[in-house]
This record gives C-alpha cells, sequence and structure tokens, in this order.
C-alpha cells in the first residue's frame, strides 16, 4: 500500500501546480484562492487539462481553471434552482394521484405498489425522516394531534428527490402514466430521469463538480449519443423536460444559463460539457 501523503503549505501547493506546468502570473492571489478552495477540490477542474505524466497541458494558467471553477458553482446554483422546482411539482402530483386514488393513508398500504416495493425500507424511511424532523410545526402538530398518522400530501414533504424517484419507480404502471401523462413522456424514460436527476441533484446540494463529469447514469430515450446522455448535456434535456412550467424555463432558466455561458465563453470549452453549438435554441424549443 502506498503512505499517505502529507499535508503541504500554501506555498507547497502553488510550488505543485507549477512544476506540472500550471502558468501562475499571481502567486499570492493563487494562495489566497487556495485559502478558500481546498487544493484537492480545485484539482479536479484540471483533468481536462492533464497529459501524461501527470502534467498540463502547454499554456494552462491558473486562471483559467479558477474561472472554470467559478463557472461551475454558479451553473450548480442556477440547476440547483431548477431542481427544486421539479422536486415540488412531482411530489405535488403524486400526492395528488396516490391520496385520490388510495386514501390519505394508502401509501401504507404495499398492495397500492408494484412488487418491486419493499414496505419494510419505505417505512423504515418514513420513520426515520419523522424523526429527524420532529421539531417542525406540522410534523408535531400530527404527532400529536393525529397519532403520528400523516396523510400522503403532508408526508411526502419530507421526501428528498431521490424518496420521490423512489415512491414513482415503486407505483403500479398504470400509475405511472398517469404522471408521465402529465410530463408528457414515456412512464419508462420518466423513471430512469428521474434516477439521473437524483444524482444531479445530489452533485449540486453537496457541490460537486458538473464540468467534465461523467455522470453513472445514462437518461434513457434521448437521440444523442452514449457519450453527451452520460455528460450534463444529456442531464440538462431531461430537466428541460420535465420542468412543470415551459413559461417559467424560459424567463427564469434559460436567460441565467444564456448569460452565465456569454460571461465564461472565454474560459470554458462546450465540449467538456458535451452541449452543442447550438444548445440554446435546443433548450429554448
Amino acid at each position: 500500500m502506498s503512505e499517505i501523503k502529507s499535508p503541504r503549505t500554501y506555498e507547497e501547493q502553488v510550488e505543485k501546480l507549477k512544476q506540472r506546468g500550471c502558468i501562475i502570473s499571481d502567486e499570492d492571489a493563487c494562495k489566497r484562492v487556495l485559502a478558500s478552495v481546498n487544493y484537492y477540490r480545485l484539482s479536479a477542474y484540471f483533468l481536462p487539462f492533464k497529459v501524461k505524466g501527470g502534467l498540463y497541458r502547454k499554456g494552462t494558467t491558473f486562471k483559467q481553471i479558477y474561472h472554470i471553477y467559478e463557472f461551475d458553482r454558479k451553473l450548480r446554483n442556477i440547476l440547483f434552482a431548477a431542481l427544486e422546482v421539479i422536486e415540488i411539482s412531482l411530489r405535488t402530483r403524486l400526492a395528488y394521484l396516490h391520496g385520490h386514488k388510495y386514501g390519505a393513508l394508502g401509501y401504507l398500504d404495499s398492495s397500492n405498489f408494484n412488487n418491486k416495493h419493499n414496505e419494510n425500507k419505505f417505512k423504515d424511511l418514513l420513520k426515520t425522516e419523522i424523526a429527524r424532523n420532529q421539531k417542525l410545526p406540522f410534523v408535531k402538530h400530527h404527532l400529536v394531534k393525529y397519532h403520528g398518522d400523516f396523510p400522503i400530501w403532508v408526508i411526502i414533504e419530507l421526501f428528498g428527490f431521490g424518496m420521490t424517484s423512489y415512491f414513482y419507480a415503486d407505483l403500479h404502471t398504470t400509475d405511472k402514466k398517469e404522471i408521465a401523462k402529465q410530463y408528457k413522456v414515456n412512464y419508462k424514460n420518466l423513471e430512469s430521469w428521474l434516477r439521473c436527476l437524483t444524482d444531479l441533484r445530489n452533485v449540486c446540494a453537496h457541490h460537486g463538480r458538473l464540468y467534465y463529469m461523467i455522470f453513472s447514469s445514462s437518461p434513457s430515450g434521448l437521440n444523442i449519443s452514449e457519450s453527451a446522455k452520460r455528460r450534463l448535456w444529456g442531464l440538462m434535456l431531461v430537466l428541460k423536460s420535465v420542468y412543470p412550467s415551459r413559461y417559467k424555463w424560459q424567463l427564469e432558466v434559460l436567460p441565467q444559463l444564456e448569460l452565465l455561458f456569454s460571461n465564461y465563453s472565454s474560459h470554458i470549452n462546450l465540449d467538456h460539457l458535451a452541449f452543442p453549438e447550438d444548445w440554446f435554441h435546443q433548450l429554448n424549443t
């Protein structure tokens, strides 16, 4: 086994970058960045610029890498806000369908789900979320007044994106189709897409890297290359397709993306995200 590396000072980190071929015009500014952004975290943004031997491509500058990092940070914020809208919309539609079809507590009956549904695991997850959020007023209210019974339209407010996706995946096929019809997509594709958006949401929520990222899940039903599906472009097409309001997508999300990409156009490479040149047009139609 390899020996664990020793920690490096900021000066040593700067020197390491220079040894690998990174051009640093202002070492003091570089150290200020490294004092606020972990060296290991920032090093991931050098991946597209690496050549043999762990060196960086000729002409790679620290300034460019930091601009890419800032682009990525701002992109995450835009997408996280869009994912919030999608998540709340999906929760609402699931609660409405399930509550009206199976009753307020029908989600506790395994017969109202498909054969993949793990009732014990699901109920354990519910108990965990209730315990974690027991100080919230609406949780306290239902624990005291309703003996811990939460109607579906209440309990679903404790679901994260992953649990909401899991809930959809466990529905009967007829119910999946009913939800998917509201998004005008195939129900099997929607299940795949929600799984992929869960991954994207987790990256954004935990301040992970989107730039040059290869995602583990590939969204089905997209007429693009497999490599593009697993880059950010594939997930952008999914975001567009399931965003609940075309008007708000065009009014709120796209203008922010257009401005961000314009501001950083001299620093980023669309190929690193698998974005086509006409990306704005495709997301706007």
